[in-house]
């Protein structure tokens, strides 16, 4: 429950929903599988493809689709591809523990919880609107220097006063919006 992102929590979160992909492909006549999860940066490439290679295999001709999803043009396309259809930024990754932990470092740093639904977000655009920013958020040094941190305060566990003192170090992270509508700062986690 307080293994970081990445930790073994979202291999098991990956096993079971490409489990499902793949049966599904299979039932379907389908010959491949792949997932959206590997074209993010917030996610560890190898421990989503292993996870779809895993469940692939389990079927005979069912192949898991490895590609690098991730790399500065592909990434770019994904956010051209967003903005102009408008789709939903979701703020989590979407299990009840991210959103837990989003939560909890917002209000550490005097950020509004994260909305989920709406036309409104916890902070910023509530879609995708501009690939140039939408990809600065997800840029190799953001999710870096995230990650570079995100070990040290799952160790605090579920010592809530240590927790509160290890979420001082994104203090600095979060996005702030200006009077005039104008965004800065690094991301909108």
């Amino acid at each position: 429950e307080y293994d970081p992102e990445r930790g073994r929590r979202c291999t098991e979160c990956f096993d079971m929903r490409m489990e499902r992909c793949a049966l599904y492909a299979h039932e379907h006549g389908f010959d491949a599988i792949a997932t959206t999860n590997s074209t993010s940066r917030w996610k560890d490439v190898q421990q989503v493809d292993e996870s779809g290679i895993r469940a692939a295999s389990r079927y005979e001709g069912l192949v898991y689709w490895v590609h690098d999803w991730q790399n500065d043009e592909m990434t770019m396309r994904k956010y051209q591809i967003s903005a102009q259809q408008k789709f939903y930024k979701q703020e989590y990754c979407g299990c009840s523990y991210s959103l837990r932990d989003s939560n909890e470092w917002r209000k550490a740093n005097g950020i509004p919880k994260i909305q989920i639904g709406g036309e409104h977000a916890g902070l910023g655009n509530r879609f995708f609107s501009d690939p140039l920013i939408d990809a600065d958020e997800e840029s190799q040094e953001v999710v870096d220097e995230f990650f570079s941190q995100a070990e040290e305060i799952a160790r605090a566990g579920r010592d809530v006063k240590e927790r509160k003192k290890r979420l001082q170090v994104y203090k600095e992270r979060r996005k702030t919006e200006a009077d005039d509508g104008t965004i800065n700062g690094l991301n909108n986690w």
